[in-house]
Formats: C-alpha cells, sequence, structure tokens
C-alpha cells in the first residue's frame, strides 16, 4: 500500500480539466498505479482536508513517441477524478 504523498502524484491541469473544475467541480490527479479508490479517498481527504463524494479512476494508455529515427514510448499511468463535497475546493487548482 503507497503512502499518502506516494498515493498522489501530482494534478493534472489541462484545459479539460480546468473545465472540469469550473463545471462540476471535479479535480484531476495522476496516482499511483497501484492505488484503489478508497486509497485515493483517503489520501486527498487526509492531504487537502476535504470532504470527497467520488472518485472514478483511469488507466492512461501509453503513447509512442519518435525523435528522428529514434522511436520510442511513454509509459501508461493511473489517473483519478475526484468530486468533492459541495462548498469544499482545493487551493492548488484556485490559481
Amino acid at each position: 500500500m503507497p503512502e499518502l504523498h506516494d498515493t498522489i502524484v501530482r494534478p493534472v491541469v489541462t484545459e479539460k480539466s480546468s473545465a472540469a473544475y469550473g463545471a462540476r467541480k471535479e479535480y484531476a490527479f495522476r496516482v499511483h498505479s497501484e492505488a484503489t479508490k478508497p486509497q485515493i479517498k483517503a489520501a486527498i481527504e487526509a492531504l487537502f482536508k476535504v470532504s470527497v463524494t467520488g472518485v472514478r479512476t483511469m488507466i492512461m494508455r501509453a503513447k509512442r513517441r519518435t525523435y528522428g529515427r529514434y522511436a520510442g514510448r511513454r509509459p501508461s499511468w493511473k489517473k483519478a477524478i475526484v468530486t468533492l463535497k459541495e462548498g469544499d475546493a482545493i487551493e492548488v487548482f484556485e490559481g
């Protein structure tokens, strides 16, 4: 079982995730690949002092990348979309 700071790797801040935050108060995080939904919920609640109402997870597929004649691939990773209780907010996404 990963620790709290190992469970949540970093926030995912993109145009799509910012729109989801603005419309539905959903936050996107890159999480440890072996983290479960209850572990993600507990880590978010402990780290940011908020109440989580829902957690959705997905595996983001690896992408093939080329640089000239060299070919490689980026690793796959796990993303969690977290919905908070009405009135709660995470300051990482505010600024």
